[in-house]
């Protein structure tokens, strides 16, 4: 059953307050790993979505990227990188795949999961473009592998990463395939961001990711897609959730189980909303639903779970919620209140690391910020 966000739902975001994000506003961003840009991450998980404790603390996964004079450069260079964050702060293991295994020209954002035994973690990414092309294309691919996991003087190691498999294609039925759009930010379709989940009512897996409708006469036709494995293959089913008309970009979508509900959350931009119709700020949003079939409920009535403040509406982006409701997200541009006017005012302003986490409280069909 696919549910749709409704215009009527986002238009009600102008006529009540909503809660903003906390700021990440410092005069000096301290970045946790000097000379790169990190963004989008997520942590090596649970079967059951708590984050995994690995040597005593969280074994991370983030977008990484040379720190070059505009920021937007950092999409075309993406590489995933490994980061063990303990209470004595962040270390730094490197480039999480080796050179060339990938099959695309970068890496985008996914999901990872740990063995019940702490021996092996599977990785479900993105790879965009093709290996060896000239210029980056937006073609995107869902991709899995997985490696050994030991541990070594108190640091995790991975290796013997297997060749990545192609989880599942794009039909050009329900999921579009061209992924061009417009060719500028914010116009480019999606086949990204795969999150594994398993469901405890049947025990059924399936990906979640940031979809495009095939069949849309929209410029704006973005989705929650969904795969579900039968037989030990991953086959397409009908979108979970759908933008049509709407908005452009449902990305990095995901689901969290709280109070016997399931909370399905995806994040999106102010600028990827539909020109002609009603919109919210940069923010993570979010439904509800009593089981992974839905229908699916907009939380607050809106499906706005909290925002980027009006003064400060590039504050962060990329929030993802963990099973305990503490939700990650990196510093974007804080004290802009405009898009950028130039390179210079874009890097100046650029935060490129992780943010303080906070957490949300969920009851039924509100959520807040504590």
């Amino acid at each position: 059953m696919t549910t749709i966000w409704s215009r009527d739902a986002v238009a009600s975001i102008a006529h009540q307050p909503f809660a903003t994000v906390p700021s990440s506003f410092t005069p000096d961003v301290t970045p946790i790993l000097p000379g790169f840009d990190l963004w989008d991450y997520w942590p090596v998980q649970e079967c059951d979505g708590s984050v995994a404790d690995i040597a005593g603390g969280a074994l991370q996964m983030l977008l990484s990227a040379p720190v070059l004079p505009d920021p937007e450069s950092r999409h075309a260079l993406a590489r995933i990188r490994a980061m063990h964050e303990t209470a004595d702060g962040w270390r730094d293991l490197g480039d999480l795949l080796p050179d060339g295994l990938a099959p695309g020209s970068r890496e985008w954002s996914g999901s990872a999961i740990v063995s019940p035994d702490h021996d092996r973690v599977m990785l479900y990414f993105t790879a965009a473009g093709h290996r060896g092309e000239v210029e980056p294309s937006f073609d995107q691919r869902l991709f899995e592998t997985s490696a050994d996991l030991t541990i070594k003087d108190g640091v995790p190691h991975l290796s013997g990463w297997t060749t990545p498999i192609e989880s599942v294609v794009a039909d050009g039925v329900t999921y579009a395939r061209d992924m061009t759009g417009g060719g500028g930010i914010g116009t480019i379709k999606a086949f990204r961001d795969p999150a594994w989940f398993r469901d405890p009512a049947d025990g059924a897996e399936y990906l979640l990711f940031a979809a495009s409708l095939a069949q849309s006469m929209s410029p704006w036709n973005g989705a929650v897609g969904v795969a579900r494995r039968e037989q030990g293959e991953w086959r397409l089913q009908s979108p979970l959730i759908t933008a049509d008309g709407l908005n452009n970009e449902l990305e990095r979508p995901h689901i969290v189980l709280h109070g016997g509900l399931y909370y399905c959350f995806w994040v999106t931009q102010r600028k990827v909303f539909a020109s002609d119709g009603p919109s919210g700020p940069t923010g993570l949003y979010g439904m509800v639903a009593d089981r992974f079939a839905g229908p699916w409920r907009p939380l607050n009535g809106s499906g706005l779970v909290c925002g980027n403040p009006p003064e400060s509406p590039l504050e962060a982006y990329s929030w993802l919620v963990l099973g305990d409701l503490r939700v990650l997200s990196f510093v974007d541009r804080p004290g802009l209140v405009a898009q950028p006017v130039d390179v210079d005012e874009a890097r100046r302003h650029f935060g490129g690391t992780p943010a303080v986490p906070f957490r949300l409280a969920l009851e039924g069909d509100r959520a807040t910020i504590i």
